[in-house]
């Protein structure tokens, strides 16, 4: 604080941008287990809001879902050297990013009716997608092929794009679990001991 009394601009930033953080963070929580057409007082309640303070950052639902949408393809991008760096072996980085990569699949479902009226808007989001995590899925495939765990040949894009198709109906969680098909795909990539 200065001596006029007055907070310096660069906390107030700060501060927003934490707040914008813990925003995003409560609503795709919420996207997960109440689906993007979930009401805003929900959230705001989550992130201990006001429904004001949402509107203020995100003027319309599209508008927080694309947020949302990108919070979590960064969460996601930046989580791949972290967990290559942390885990125990590569394969297991991959499958904890594979878990953080499914969770983002959950959320986003429901992104392209909510953006339907921009439809260039969702393929500028899609384009980000494959070009933030692509990469980072290609890096957590070759450390666990050049660690012997699992066969080569797999293409990044190819994994996802399957995780994605295992994910589709995973909403009616009571009848489909998608974790446990992605499970299974992970186990089949696994190298047969010599």
């Amino acid at each position: 604080m200065s001596a006029s009394g007055e907070v310096p601009t660069r906390s107030k930033r700060a501060d927003a941008l934490r707040n914008q953080q813990t925003l995003l963070a409560a609503a795709a929580a919420v996207f997960v287990t109440s689906g993007v057409d979930a009401p805003i007082r929900e959230i705001a309640a989550k992130a201990r809001v006001g429904m004001g303070t949402i509107y203020r950052h995100f003027p319309t639902r599209a508008d927080l879902i694309a947020a949302v949408y990108r919070h979590q393809v960064e969460a996601c991008a930046e989580a791949g050297t972290a967990l290559l760096a942390g885990a125990g072996s590569p394969f297991a980085a991959l499958g904890e990013w594979v878990d953080l990569f499914v969770d983002f699949l959950v959320t986003k479902h429901g992104l392209a009716n909510a953006m339907q009226s921009d439809s260039s808007g969702f393929e500028t989001l899609h384009a980000y997608f494959l070009d933030r995590l692509v990469p980072v899925c290609a890096q957590l495939l070759d450390a666990a092929v050049d660690a012997g765990e699992i066969r080569p040949g797999t293409h990044a894009y190819e994994l996802m794009r399957g995780i994605g198709n295992l994910c589709i109906g995973g909403d009616n969680r009571q009848r489909y679990d998608p974790r446990r098909l992605v499970g299974l795909l992970l186990r089949g990539l696994r190298q047969p001991p010599p």
